[in-house]
């Protein structure tokens, strides 16, 4: 099972460079960051983790500028989001984006997406809230579609274009990781994802995804695709956490660093190698 983690990569926190070479410095094997464009002061929409938004919420960098830079710096590691709000991108922009850090990365780039849950920042960009799960599809697709063709074209309900040129390609065909844990999760998965990206913070919350799992591998065999693997976005160290994941068969574990300066981050760091063991 690989190690890695995952975290809101802020103005006031650990710059990029440093985290992603303290990573590759533990022999973990991945960064993955988080992305909002903004945040709404209304605060009209239900975060799951409570009443209060915390701070990293509103002061997150550009994850794809973030990553970028962090590629210069390493050369081992996975680099990905978790996840990016595709469907508030342009998705013409977005392809040449993702292609741009994959070369940066030489193949080592993962894109690990969500519908998201703020529905105000949805509509801040245009986006009726109700339809927020097919545009993202949609967008996949069309970036699908920019990645593997000369010329690519594309007709849908969201994303219209004819031929367009669109360079550079990505230096590797850049892994899509589906995010979320709803009952339609795993159809996404399988028909529009490369792997699955679900949440699970305690043992008993990880234990539960082991039927799911295997719902997954089951229905990945008869449609002929023996490569689709689990990433999980997971809380706070935790050792019991680490164990019932590797009992479940997930490929690679992510554990949510906090937002803070190099004092706090790297420490944490630490203690993460130590629980891996």
């Amino acid at each position: 099972m690989e190690h890695g983690v995952v975290t809101f990569l802020t103005d006031y926190g650990i710059d990029g460079p440093t985290l992603a070479r303290a990573v590759e410095e533990r022999d973990l094997d991945a960064v993955f960051l988080c992305e909002h464009t903004h945040i709404p002061t209304s605060r009209q929409s239900a975060w799951h983790g409570g009443a209060e938004l915390p701070r990293r919420y509103s002061h997150t960098l550009d994850p794809f500028v973030a990553l970028g830079a962090m590629a210069t710096v390493t050369e081992r590691i996975a680099l990905g989001t978790a996840v990016s709000l595709v469907l508030q991108h342009n998705p013409i922009g977005l392809a040449k984006t993702v292609a741009s850090v994959d070369r940066l990365a030489n193949g080592r780039f993962e894109l690990g997406v969500g519908p998201g849950w703020n529905r105000e920042e949805m509509a801040n960009h245009g986006i009726d809230p109700s339809t927020r799960t097919a545009r993202m599809l949609e967008h996949i697709a069309a970036m699908r579609e920019i990645w593997e063709n000369d010329e690519a074209e594309f007709h849908g309900r969201f994303v219209d274009f004819d031929p367009i040129w669109s360079w550079p390609k990505p230096a590797s065909a850049p892994p899509i990781l589906i995010g979320g844990e709803g009952p339609t999760v795993l159809d996404r998965v399988l028909e529009h994802g490369d792997a699955w990206l679900p949440r699970g913070s305690t043992p008993d919350e990880v234990e539960a995804l082991a039927p799911r799992l295997a719902e997954l591998r089951s229905r990945a065999g008869d449609a002929g695709r023996e490569d689709i693997t689990v990433t999980l976005f997971a809380g706070d160290v935790d050792k019991l956490v680490l164990e019932a994941a590797e009992r479940a068969g997930i490929h690679r574990v992510l554990f949510l660093l906090p937002d803070g300066d190099t004092d706090v981050v790297l420490p944490y760091l630490d203690q993460y190698v130590a629980a891996r063991g």
